[in-house]
């Protein structure tokens, strides 16, 4: 297996919102890049996942090797979504995983704060944390919980054996899912400076998300929050 290097980023971020801030720390580890999955069909697996030394408080996203599904790891357990039909996936608990680009971190307290009721779409977030942090070191992992009114959800879902040269063919196979009026979790990734690295190249953002009961699970493409319901949690130092 090709061992990619790791870029261990220190990361201090202030949140304005706040009457009196204090920057957190968050140490952010990237494994592989994206574009390289993506343009150079590089699909086999940079990371085994049960390689992790320190699995105490581990939170992290990416996809499965081959393109074939997509990982979460949140507060030290590792999920496994794969698609079984138009209608079905399925999510097991599993470290057992090989993934062609990974970005995780160890967080073991998060800094609680109601989100804005006028915060209620990817791009209303997106804005929201950019404005946030302007002045502070990124990138950052957060957190989001709360009642999704809807959501869609990817799980990529590669045919084995398939090539890939460019995002089209990386995304054939690929199955979204729906969600409606549910209690869900978020897993995200924010940085201005990791565009085709670990987000894609017309946002800000890598998310993943969970149900409350972890029946469903996959990358988040669109979301409308419901107002009053919606925590953000950002690392605490």
């Amino acid at each position: 297996m090709k061992i990619a290097a790791q870029i261990t980023l220190i990361l201090f971020v202030a949140f304005g919102c706040e009457s009196q801030s204090q920057p957190f720390k968050n140490d952010v580890t990237i494994v592989g890049a994206m574009r390289n999955v993506m343009w150079k069909g590089e699909l086999e697996g940079n990371i085994n996942l049960d390689t992790i030394k320190n699995k105490k408080n581990l939170f992290g996203l990416g996809p499965v090797e081959y393109l074939a599904g997509e990982i979460l790891i949140i507060d030290g357990i590792s999920y496994k979504s794969t698609v079984v039909s138009d209608t079905e996936m399925r999510v097991e608990e599993t470290y057992n995983i090989n993934a062609p680009f990974f970005g995780y971190a160890n967080i073991p307290n998060w800094k609680e704060q109601t989100m804005p009721n006028s915060i209620r779409t990817i791009q209303d977030l997106e804005q929201y944390l950019d404005q946030s942090s302007k002045s502070s070191s990124r990138p950052f992992m957060f957190k989001v919980t709360g009642i999704v009114n809807n959501a869609k959800i990817h799980i990529v879902n590669l045919p084995k054996g398939s090539k890939v040269s460019s995002p089209d063919e990386a995304h054939k196979g690929q199955i979204n899912y729906q969600i409606e009026n549910e209690l869900a979790d978020i897993i995200g990734f924010f940085s201005t400076d990791h565009k085709a690295i670990f987000t894609h190249h017309d946002t800000f953002l890598h998310m993943h998300l969970i149900t409350n009961d972890r029946k469903k699970m996959g990358h988040l493409d669109d979301v409308t929050f419901k107002p009053g319901t919606i925590k953000l949690y950002l690392p605490k130092e």
